[in-house]
């Protein structure tokens, strides 16, 4: 992984100075965020009216932690006042690795610092999040749950890094039903929050998009306690998986394949998977639908076959390979199927041609890409019809493929393929 300038804190004197002066808080709320003008001041303003209903009676901090945005994020949310002697806000930028880690370790580190009892992070950019929330997340920590990872009402196709791959892996290696595993809103205990600060990471890749998959993975092989809150629909800035998230795929994907490394004594034992509780109520509105640009995820795609049959062919298994160059070939987009049995493969080959050639490991990556793009063009038929209630069940099929296969995945890893 890269290595950058190694800072000793994320924090910058004026946070520190600010909260040796506070002294403690019961509760600790990060917002990590860059470039966020457009919903910065309506996730603050909505964070202090959940505190304010429900924790009245509690210090609380609400911590903007900015990645240097350069429109008027920061100035404008400087002008919320909480209004409340309980409630003290703090916005600045944070020193590190630009990415969302480092502004979560700041987080940490005022939440380390004040002794906080609970801690919740929110993205900058929500526009569902409710009062509720807060309470969704911060009460399983109250009640001794260590990790409180997000569970989402989200549109059929929407999230697809999780639904094709980030969640699928996460079940089938360590055997835990998150369904959310990069949600990127989540609640956390103080021990969870000191096991984060300890590890050495924040002088990485990980502290950019990767940092999700790293906190929830973290928190299962830790052994900590996890649950799931309940919270409606995720509605926020929208990506369309075929403009704008191949960065945070190759993140995503790597710091996943990374941990696979770092952990596989502990993945390579387990078989099956454990449903986890999924508490509170769900608050919020529902799911919007959107369009999907399916011609340009499918033309991304046989681009890639242009430009990386060679490496496909020392990759991908035979069978799918043709499978693959068939796809290619057809001009029907209405009926582009990659079966979930030749993505499952896929993705399990390159899960080991990363981690046997650690040198040209992400440029071994990024040749999945446009295969990820194909598995989303195909998702968009196969979801077609599909109510949101059976595309759940879709997702949970899938996820199930991954944990019924998981043995070929330990048999190539372990070298013992044919």
């Amino acid at each position: 992984m890269t290595k950058v300038t190694r800072f000793s804190t994320a924090l910058r004197p004026h946070v520190t100075a600010k909260i040796e002066q506070l002294g403690y808080a019961d509760i600790v709320i990060g917002i990590p965020a860059y470039h966020s003008a457009g919903s910065i001041v309506h996730v603050i303003k909505t964070v202090v009216r959940g505190i304010e209903r429900y924790y009245p009676t509690l210090k609380a901090v609400i911590m903007v932690s900015d990645g240097g945005s350069t429109d008027d994020t920061r100035d404008l949310a400087r002008t919320v006042d909480p209004k409340s002697y309980n409630i003290e806000l703090i916005v600045t930028i944070y020193r590190g690795i630009p990415g969302k880690g480092s502004g979560l370790r700041a987080v940490f580190e005022v939440a380390a610092f004040l002794k906080a009892r609970a801690v919740t992070v929110f993205d900058s950019d929500l526009l569902s999040i409710t009062p509720e929330w807060i309470q969704n997340f911060l009460e399983p920590v109250f009640s001794g749950y260590d990790y409180v990872a997000p569970h989402y009402d989200r549109y059929k196709l929407d999230g697809t890094i999780t639904n094709t791959i980030a969640y699928n892996l996460t079940r089938a290696l360590y055997g835990m039903r998150v369904r959310q595993p990069i949600g990127g809103d989540f609640g956390l205990s103080p021990p969870l929050v000191k096991h984060y600060l300890d590890q050495d990471v924040w002088a990485t890749d990980i502290a950019k998009f990767g940092i999700d998959i790293w906190m929830t993975t973290s928190a299962i092989v830790g052994g900590f306690r996890i649950c799931q809150a309940k919270l409606g629909a995720k509605l926020h800035d929208h990506k369309d998986p075929s403009t704008d998230l191949g960065p945070m795929f190759r993140q995503v994907v790597g710091t996943t394949f990374l941990l696979m490394d770092q952990y596989h004594d502990h993945w390579a034992k387990i078989r099956g998977s454990a449903e986890l509780p999924a508490l509170g109520e769900f608050s919020g509105s529902e799911a919007e639908a959107f369009d999907i640009d399916q011609a340009n995820l499918i033309e991304y795609f046989k681009v890639g076959l242009n430009n990386f049959h060679g490496v496909w062919k020392n990759i991908i298994e035979g069978r799918d390979l043709k499978i693959v160059e068939e796809l290619a070939r057809s001009d029907r987009n209405d009926q582009f199927l990659m079966p979930i049995d030749t993505w499952v493969r896929i993705v399990y080959r390159y899960a080991i041609a990363f981690h046997r050639t650690p040198r040209q490991r992400f440029k071994v990556l990024d040749t999945l890409t446009p295969l990820y793009y194909g598995r989303v063009g195909s998702l968009v038929n196969e979801l077609r019809d599909k109510t949101p209630e059976e595309a759940e069940e879709h997702f949970e099929q899938n996820a199930l493929v991954f944990e019924t296969m998981k043995d070929y995945l330990v048999e190539l890893w372990e070298g013992k393929e044919q």
